[in-house]
């Protein structure tokens, strides 16, 4: 069956805590979402405030959509209005839309208690208003804004609601769970009561604040809706939207049913991707099909049988949502980790049975310490190349020294690092001032490497993150230090583990270097 996306994230999802998109994201937005293929588009209240008012006008001339259709939303008309009237009725005309969705109160407990109207009164502002809009030829989606609440409480007036903006001619009569308070038990049962007495398009627009948006929606489709709403990542006010990533992957992978088609869900992850670089705020690695973790393996009988077959621990194929697997390393792998790991890394051939098991035990004293080898798989690659040139060294430490000073009076403190190395030509020294000791630290020892080997310049530091491991010792806690580092070919971690941050620093520093060294080495003629 054919399943209509309708995506709200630049509306109802800039609606939940600290998702917030500029103008030019919204447009960028959009232009993803078309590419995704999902049918609507709605963009925002062009009434209600300037962002969005700005969107809808730059919409038109900067937003050229080859599948999805652009919706502007609003309400019902105020009660102290005539629908012809009303401002933010004609802003929602002014937007150009093809579409327009409005909801309208469908509980009786909200029109007498925020609306202050009489029932019959409130059936009216419905009609009207899905009249106007439609006779200035836009399709309506009409949103029954507490549908299931109104629809417990008194559900002969919850669906002459839906039979005023039905009558009026409305295209789609989508039934929201704005509380998000329904099991999808009730959804079923109540939708297909709904789809008994209508017979156009049926909408479900859930909310998760019982972290059942997607069930519900995926119950409502079941039950007879074939128009679905929701925010890409679950995006949206309290506790979110339905996340539409998962009810597409569902829909399509599932149940059967067709929506973006099998192109589009190969987009799935990096859409998601997309949308949360702009709203700023970090993917969940454990988020259903297309995050970090949802195909990453790290215990060594899982990763044992995902060797022999993928469909022993995964649900679904990660490339058919443009996912991957993953391999994780921890003091649960196997040698079925690390020959996994091996393998990624191009080495495979080249490392004995008795290699990968000692390199696994080394792995499980590594996380015991503290270290943590999921996330830097760069130190990974070291210790994998180590294994297989034991003995080999590009340089030793003979010593560094770090000093902070801060004197009364000053705008800020200065930091000086002294770094002495022995290398194949010799004892080198240099003492460097930096942007803190790490930054000192890591001048000074790329001074004591540049005349040797001075491809070391094109590895720069693009991420630091410090995690406190055993919190319970205050200030004497051992700390991990993951950094990621860029050449001009690829990224990769690597991670220090001391109860000296300045110490942990160093040694991810010092793996980052080594690595670099030990590819250049692998890759130049002997």
């Amino acid at each position: 069956m054919q399943i209509t996306i309708f995506d709200t994230t630049l509306r109802d999802g800039t609606q939940g805590e600290s998702v917030s998109f500029s103008v030019d994201d919204k447009l960028a937005v959009a232009r993803e979402l078309d590419i995704l293929g999902v049918d609507y588009i709605e963009g925002g209240w062009p009434g209600s405030n300037p962002k969005d008012k700005e969107f809808f006008a730059r919409a038109k001339s900067e937003l050229s959509l080859r599948h999805s259709k652009l919706v502007a939303f609003g309400a019902t008309h105020f009660a102290k209005y005539e629908v012809d009237t009303d401002p933010s009725i004609r802003e929602l005309i002014r937007a150009e839309t093809p579409t327009i969705s409005v909801f309208g109160k469908t509980w009786d407990f909200h029109v007498s208690r925020v609306l202050g109207i009489s029932l019959d009164r409130n059936l009216t502002i419905i009609a009207n208003t899905v009249d106007f809009l439609k006779r200035h030829g836009r399709e309506v989606v009409y949103d029954a804004e507490h549908f299931f609440d109104g629809y417990k409480n008194n559900p002969d007036y919850a669906l002459k609601t839906l039979r005023a903006a039905g009558e009026a001619g409305a295209d789609v009569l989508c039934l929201c769970d704005t509380n998000g308070g329904t099991v999808p038990h009730d959804v079923a049962e109540i939708v297909r009561h709904v789809r008994s007495q209508f017979s156009g398009v049926i909408g479900i627009h859930s909310h998760n604040d019982s972290d059942l948006a997607v069930a519900n929606t995926l119950a409502a489709v079941d039950a007879g809706c074939t128009h679905v709403q929701g925010c890409i990542n679950g995006y949206g006010e309290r506790c979110g939207n339905a996340n539409l990533i998962s009810v597409i992957a569902n829909l399509e992978l599932k149940l059967g049913h067709v929506t973006i088609g099998e192109a589009g869900l190969r987009k799935l992850t990096s859409v998601a991707h997309f949308v949360a670089d702009l709203a700023n705020l970090p993917l969940r690695n454990d988020q259903a099909f297309v995050g970090k973790s949802a195909f990453a393996h790290k215990g060594g009988v899982h990763v044992s049988a995902v060797l022999k077959d993928p469909a022993t621990y995964e649900h679904v194929s990660p490339d058919l949502v443009g996912n991957q697997q993953r391999v994780l390393l921890s003091d649960m792998s196997g040698r079925g980790n690390v020959f996994y790991k091996v393998r990624e890394q191009g080495l495979d051939l080249r490392l004995t049975e008795g290699q990968r098991q000692q390199l696994l035990e080394q792995i499980k004293q590594l996380e015991y310490e503290g270290y943590e080898l999921e996330a830097a798989e760069g130190t990974f690659e070291l210790l994998v190349r180590e294994a297989l040139q034991p003995g080999k060294e590009f340089f030793k430490l003979e010593s560094f020294e770090v000093a902070t000073k801060m004197r009364n009076g000053d705008d800020r403190a200065s930091t000086i690092a002294t770094v002495s190395l022995r290398t194949a030509d010799g004892l080198h020294t240099e003492t460097a001032v930096g942007n803190g000791p790490f930054n000192a630290l890591d001048l000074a020892l790329r001074r004591c490497l540049s005349g040797l080997y001075p491809e070391i310049a094109r590895v720069k530091l693009i991420d630091y993150k410090v995690r406190v491991i055993d919190s319970k010792k205050g200030t004497d806690a051992k700390v991990r230090v993951l950094i990621e580092w860029r050449d001009r070919e690829q990224n990769w971690a690597t991670v220090g583990v001391s109860d000296n941050v300045i110490e942990a620093s160093w040694k991810a520093l010092v793996d980052a270097i080594r690595l670099d060294l030990m590819r250049l080495a692998d890759q130049s003629p002997e």
